[in-house]
C-alpha cells in the first residue's frame, strides 16, 4: 500500500504537466556549481533587473553565498541607481529601475518579481520558457512561447539566441477533432550563441534563480539529513530504553 502511495504521488505532477499542455525540457540545476550561479546573476542584472525585480534579495547576500566580495558585487551585479542618481550600495534590496507607471503604460501590466519565481513556477518550466520563443505575427511584440501561449513579454534574450519558427503538425484526435501540435524549432535567424551556448546560458540563469527562490536549500537539505540521523538514533535508543522498563513484565 506504501508503494501504491507513493508511485501516485510522483505520478500526479505527471498529469498536471501533461494537463497544462506543454512538454517542459529538464533544467540542469546544480546549486554546488558556484560558477555557475556567478554567471546566472551577472545575467540576471544584465538583461532581467532592468524590468524585473527580485525585491527580497541583497547583493550583499549574493556575495556572500556565492564567495565574492562587495568590491566585486559593486563592480560586476551593480547598475541600478537611486531617485537621486546614486548607485545602489551593496545592503540594499534589488529593486527594479523600473517605475509601476511606465510599466503599465509599456506592457498594460505590472512586471511580476523574480524572487521566488522559480518556487511558483519551477525551474524546468523557466528552462522551456526561455528556449521557447518563436515568431509570431499576430502577437504585438512579434513573439510567442510555446511554454506560455500568448505571452505579453518580449523576446529580450532574442540576440543571444536568434529568431525561431515554431512547427506545428495537425493530428485528429479519438473523436474527430483536429489540434495543432508542437514538433519542434528552426532557426529563422542565427543569434551571437550556438544552441548549445544559449541552452548553457539559459541553465546558469535557470539556477541562479533557483537559489534565489531559496538560498539555504542546500543548507536545508544538510540539516534534514542530520535530523533524520539522530531521529533514527534517538529511536534505537527509546526502544533500548522501553525494553528496559518492562523487561520484568514481558
Amino acid at each position: 500500500m506504501r508503494k501504491l502511495l507513493i508511485a501516485f504521488f510522483l505520478f500526479v505532477p505527471s498529469l498536471v504537466m501533461a494537463a497544462g499542455g506543454a512538454h517542459l525540457d529538464h533544467a540542469p540545476v546544480n546549486l554546488k556549481d558556484t560558477e555557475s550561479l556567478k554567471r546566472g546573476a551577472k545575467s540576471f542584472v544584465n538583461y532581467c533587473l532592468s524590468c524585473h525585480s527580485a525585491e527580497y534579495m541583497r547583493y550583499n547576500r549574493i556575495g556572500r553565498d556565492l564567495g565574492m566580495s562587495e568590491v566585486e558585487v559593486a563592480q560586476e551585479l551593480i547598475s541600478t541607481r537611486d531617485a537621486k542618481g546614486e548607485k545602489t550600495k551593496v545592503g540594499e534590496l534589488m529593486h527594479v529601475a523600473m517605475t509601476t507607471d511606465y510599466a503599465k503604460e509599456a506592457f498594460g501590466t505590472k512586471i511580476p518579481g523574480l524572487t521566488v519565481i522559480a518556487r511558483a513556477k519551477g525551474a524546468d518550466y523557466l528552462y522551456t520558457y526561455l528556449r521557447t520563443f518563436y515568431l509570431d505575427e499576430t502577437r504585438p511584440t512579434g513573439m510567442n512561447n510555446i511554454a506560455f501561449p500568448d505571452v505579453g513579454m518580449p523576446h529580450v534574450l532574442w540576440n543571444l539566441q536568434g529568431l525561431q519558427k515554431a512547427n506545428f503538425e495537425t493530428e485528429t484526435d479519438a473523436e474527430g477533432n483536429e489540434k495543432q501540435v508542437f514538433v519542434g524549432m528552426e532557426i529563422v535567424k542565427p543569434g551571437q550563441l550556438s544552441k548549445e551556448e544559449y541552452d548553457a546560458f539559459v541553465a546558469d540563469l535557470v539556477n541562479f534563480m533557483v537559489y534565489m527562490g531559496e538560498p539555504v536549500q542546500l543548507e536545508r537539505q544538510s540539516l534534514g539529513v542530520k535530523v533524520l540521523i539522530f531521529l533514527f538514533i534517538l529511536a534505537i535508543l527509546a526502544y533500548l530504553l522501553k525494553k528496559e522498563y518492562w523487561k520484568d513484565i514481558h
